[in-house]
């Protein structure tokens, strides 16, 4: 078992600063490279009941197993590392049931997927969506496309057992960042209590569990959550961002780019000059388009011939225009989501790779300045 944080609106995973840490067959991962100048950035090798991911790595954001709007047919052309997947139990509590999914071999079974890997957490940051409000001691309450559901650590686990994923995190009762100290206390509670009965109930000879580490901002308490979780055989650090050793990440940036109609065009070549708008074709104005991302619902593409980015080798640079994805999205197609989230989760999965690359020569911190002082953003 190995911790995960639970922050209030994405999802990263913090694995066991060792060099080999293993859990029986099920789940291995190794330290390949780690920095240098003053950050924990590492580069490492997840195993996963045989599929190898590398980390730092990008999950992608599913619904009921799949992306939400690129075919399994496409996922191979992603990108290599594109094997990844993050899953919530409760998209599958209405149909089909827990004893259908087992029946057919878990999650793996009914995508026909067993290539791939599947991260189980309770949260989407989509449509699932924490509500510490209405969260009591029986369980955590979240709010779904379906309404209000409350995720008990029995039904919850019921559905773990089913899924059979690859790796499942622990049920958190999460809280945002202005609840009162009281409240950061019994979150912390809950979720150890919470922890203790998801481990009794996980699935016999299964050691694949992620356990949450909660407190909201409060240090003290996200350290004795760190604890309690650390005093049931877990290694924990307190999670920052790549910077401090994060390994795993979830893809909610680039959905809710593609929801929006907007294109990722940051470069992540410190010698590319992709930042120029005459060089990639880039017009800025005051519609929601910089050097990171366009908005290709502006009426300036509507005439544009020209790909996303040239140098891009995705399906959709290679095939279409910025007027055709413009004229879908302004027809309201549902091809232009999918062409986007073709696009912007290749562009995110080769920041990444770039991300290892810096970290695997000792070059991450200089990377990270470049690339915040040339867009200015803290992606």
């Amino acid at each position: 078992m190995v911790p995960v944080a639970a922050p209030t609106h994405s999802f990263c995973v913090h694995l066991p600063a060792v060099a080999n840490f293993k859990l029986k067959v099920k789940m291995k991962f190794v330290v390949k490279a780690w920095s240098t100048n003053g950050s924990r950035a590492r580069r490492g090798k997840l195993n996963m009941d045989g599929l190898e991911v590398d980390t730092p790595c990008l999950l992608l954001a599913t619904r009921k197993g799949l992306p939400h709007f690129i075919t399994p047919d496409l996922l191979h052309s992603l990108h290599p590392t594109a094997r990844a997947m993050q899953i919530s139990p409760l998209h599958f509590w209405d149909c089909p049931s827990p004893s259908t999914v087992e029946a057919i071999g878990g999650v793996h079974g009914m995508l026909s997927m067993p290539e791939y890997g599947f991260i189980a957490i309770p949260r989407d940051s989509v449509s699932c969506i924490p509500d510490p409000g209405r969260s009591t001691k029986f369980g955590a309450s979240f709010e779904t496309p379906f309404g209000h559901r409350m995720a008990k650590p029995v039904q919850y686990m019921e559905s773990i057992c089913a899924l059979k994923p690859s790796l499942w995190s622990s049920l958190p009762d999460e809280v945002p960042s202005w609840v009162s100290d009281k409240r950061n206390r019994i979150s912390v509670d809950r979720t150890t209590r919470w922890l203790d009965d998801c481990l009794a109930m996980q699935p016999t000879g299964s050691e694949s569990a992620l356990g949450a580490v909660v407190g909201g901002t409060s240090i003290e308490q996200r350290e004795r959550s760190a604890s309690e979780v650390a005093s049931r055989n877990v290694a924990v650090e307190v999670l920052q961002g790549v910077a401090a050793g994060i390994d795993l990440f979830d893809s909610t940036y680039p959905y809710l780019l593609t929801m929006g109609g907007y294109a990722m065009i940051f470069p992540f070549n410190m010698e590319d000059k992709l930042f120029d708008n005459k060089a990639s074709n880039v017009e800025v104005s005051d519609i929601g388009t910089d050097s990171v991302k366009i908005n290709l619902r502006a009426t300036i593409y509507r005439n544009d011939a020209s790909p996303i980015m040239q140098s891009c080798s995705c399906y959709t640079c290679q095939k279409h225009t910025k007027a055709y994805i413009n004229h879908l999205l302004n027809t309201h197609e549902m091809l232009a989501q999918t062409l986007l989230e073709i696009h912007n989760t290749h562009h995110y999965l080769q920041f990444f790779e770039a991300v290892r690359h810096a970290i695997n020569v000792n070059n991450f911190n200089m990377f990270s300045s470049w690339f915040v002082k040339h867009s200015g953003s803290n992606l």
